[in-house]
This record gives structure tokens, sequence and C-alpha cells, in this order.
């Protein structure tokens, strides 16, 4: 029902939970973030830095990188070292393992990566009030799956009684993944600095699309792939798609990504490919600045749900934002929610995750209750993050051929979510 009714005297509780919003979102921050790849990516190289002519497989200098680039910001820096390549490479030989083996031994790797993420995960919760902590883990807790059946995967987290939803949505804030060199930089691909692995070329671009195909679905997945004129700039794309994610300034050390978003006119159901699908719920909260939007969302996927928090601010002289986004428990939503804003309708979308190419995507088709100013029309739309300039056509390769694209609608106000949940004025 359209309410055109002013909102009620905020009351006293109602009030503190207002309050508690700039808390919750700004004050010191944990933010957990995986780098992952396939072999010859460059994931480890940002945790040391290492001077190398080879720098496109000097695993130990892209992490380190990233490291000091946030220790200069004042943040304190943890690196969770890779399970994998800490096991393997005391003289367990994966090739020699059995069948059973193989599964026992990947079990208990996901335990082990586990255990040392909490570890560090543990460590910076000391430190919550003190200082910001970036936890920077090489490789996560999904990335085994890739190297191991559905089935086999599904009574791993069985018997380790883990749930899939919370590995994949909820655990770390954000998970970045660097193409292997054996993708669009063959030249430069090596294993000579990780002994531990034994992966060849080829083997190596099935691995890197599986890996992809392990996070899809988390809601803050990038793809960095090797179509950079130097391993710097790819550094540098890191760094700079990390920032724009925490909301922090980056003194545009590399050209950001930004989201582009069209306007679906058809879907081929039949031909959709790999996805994972999820059902979303906004709901906007009241603001005492106009310049401020906050919401939060519930996430769920096969009855088991994530709940976020969202700040976008706008700057005074133009259209541009900075959203920050943080990860609430259950508690934490209901009591937010019940500074729903009543001027707006809540949105309802089916949300599907998926790759094409080197680019991720997410497709939202708005469900019932449709929002006021959907006009009773079920809209469909695309949004991917990439660099590519507003205005810049993206590559026909590069868009899903089971879409058809009305237009893009990147920036236009009638088509944020926003504007389309305001009840119309009577």
């Amino acid at each position: 029902m359209a309410s055109t009714l002013a909102q009620p005297p905020l009351e006293e509780e109602v009030q503190s939970i207002l309050q508690s919003i700039p808390l919750l979102l700004f004050k010191f921050r944990i933010y957990k973030l995986v780098l992952t790849g396939a072999p010859c990516s460059g994931k480890t190289t940002a945790l040391v830095c290492l001077s190398s002519e080879d720098i496109y497989h000097n695993i130990i200098f892209f992490q380190v990188k990233l490291a000091s680039f946030f220790r200069n910001l004042g943040w304190l820096v943890y690196t969770v070292a890779e399970a994998a390549t800490v096991i393997l490479g005391v003289a367990v030989k994966f090739s020699n393992l059995g069948k059973d083996q193989v599964y026992g031994f990947q079990q208990d790797l996901l335990a082990t990566m586990l255990q040392m993420e909490r570890t560090y995960f543990r460590l910076a919760d000391s430190f919550k009030n003190k200082t910001n902590v970036l936890i920077i883990c090489d490789r996560g807790a999904m990335d085994p799956s890739a190297y191991c059946s559905a089935d086999n995967w599904i009574n791993m987290l069985d018997e380790l009684q883990l749930n899939q939803v919370d590995l994949l949505s909820s655990r770390y804030d954000q998970v970045v993944h660097l193409v292997t060199a054996a993708i669009g930089a063959e030249e430069h691909y090596t294993l000579e600095n990780n002994e531990a692995r034994n992966e060849n070329l080829q083997h190596a671009v099935d691995l890197d699309r599986k890996t992809r195909s392990c996070w899809i679905g988390h809601p803050n997945f990038s793809i960095i792939d090797n179509n950079v004129a130097s391993f710097d700039e790819k550094v540098n794309k890191l760094i700079q798609i990390v920032c724009d994610r925490i909301g922090i300034p980056s003194q545009n050390v590399a050209e950001g990504s930004m989201k582009r978003k069209w306007l679906v006119e058809n879907v081929d159901w039949n031909n959709f490919g790999v996805f994972e699908e999820f059902q979303i719920e906004h709901f906007y909260l009241v603001s005492t600045d106009a310049k401020i939007q906050q919401r939060v969302r519930r996430r769920t996927q096969n009855g088991h749900s994530t709940f976020t928090l969202t700040s976008r601010e706008y700057q005074k002289t133009s259209v541009d934002y900075t959203e920050t986004r943080k990860n609430m428990n259950k508690e934490e939503f209901n009591t937010l929610l019940k500074m729903k804003d009543n001027a707006r309708s809540s949105i309802f979308k089916n949300r599907r995750c998926f790759i094409h190419g080197s680019l991720y995507f997410k497709m939202d088709a708005y469900s019932d209750p449709l929002p006021p100013k959907a006009n009773g029309i079920p809209l469909v739309f695309l949004e991917t993050l990439t660099t590519v300039p507003r205005g810049t056509k993206i590559a026909e390769e590069l868009m899903p051929p089971f879409l058809e694209i009305r237009k893009e609608i990147t920036g236009d106000p009638q088509y944020s979510m926003h504007s389309l949940s305001e009840y119309p004025e009577e």
C-alpha cells in the first residue's frame, strides 16, 4: 500500500539503533580477503616483496605489495599461508596417493586450512577496538572443491559438519581470482618457484576454470586476468579492487573497476550454463542525512541466509558515491530492520551468479511483490564489475550469449533500487 504519511517520531530505542549504524560500519574493521587462482597466477606474490626478473611467476611478490600498501595506511595485516603448499612441501607426492588417500588428504587439508584461518581470525578479533586489520588468505575454503568430485565434496562437508553457504557467502568479505599465466601470458608460465606443484600448462588452464567456478555466488568476487601491460599493473589492479570494495581512497594506483548494468530483454533459460542462485531481500532504512542511503540485505540459498548492512554516501557536488558493506549476524539484522523506511517498499529478487569469459556476472530477476515504480513489469537486470569505462561497448564475446540485452542502464537513476522502491505520491 502506498505510504505518503510522514515517518512517526523516532522512539528512544530506535534513535539508539540509528546512532549505532555508523559504529557498525566505520569503527575499526576486520577485513577477510582471499586471493585464489590456478598455478602460476601470482596470488602469493603479494605477501612478500622480492625483486625478480620473471615477476609473472614469483609468487611471493604479489601479496606483500598488497600488504605493504595497507600497512602504509596504518592497517595491521596478517597473511595466511596456503595450506596445500605447507603440507605438500613435506615430501608428500599427491600423484602417489590412492583414491581413498586423496579423499582423506583433501579432508585433512580443508580442516587444516580452516584451523589456520581461525588462528588469525581470533588474533585479529583481539585488535577490533584498536585498529583496522586485513587478513589475506592464500586460497580459501572453497578451493579444495576444485580438486575432488561434487559427491566427495558434499560428503567431506557433512563429515566435517560444515555448511557450504557459510563457506561461500559469509566467511570472507572478498575473493579475488588471479588468472594463471597459462591463460594470456603463457611465455611466463613456470612452476620453478613452487616444488609442491607439478601442473602442466593445459592442466593449469583447466584448474583455473575449476577454481573460478568454486567461487560463483560469492557476493564480492572479482577476476583479474592477464590483459595488462606488466605484472606491476596486475598488482595495482588488485590493490585498486580491494580498496574500492572496502571503500577507502587508493590514490588511483590503477584504473578502478566500475559497475556496468544492463536491462535484459529475454533470457534463454535452457542454455544458461553453470550458475548459483539466491533469493535476495533488500530493506531500506530511515536515514537522517539525505546524502546517505542505508539498507540491509538477506541473501538465502537452500534455506541458509547471510546478512549484510550497506551504506552509500553521495558526494556533495556530484553523483559519485562511496559504498561500505559489513556482514552481520541475524540478531543485528533483525535489530536494524526496526529502522525500515516505510516510505519505500521492500525489494525481492532471484539472483543468478555466473562467469562468462573473464567476467563475473550477477543477473537479478525482480519477483513479487514488485517494487512500486516497476509498474508491474518483472524487470531483469545484468551487472558486472569491469575496467572497461562507461560509454565504451564491451566486446561481444565477453557478453553472455544466452541473454538478449535491451539497453545499458549504468548510472540511470530510473533503474536504481532506491528509485524503484519509492512509493508514488498520491
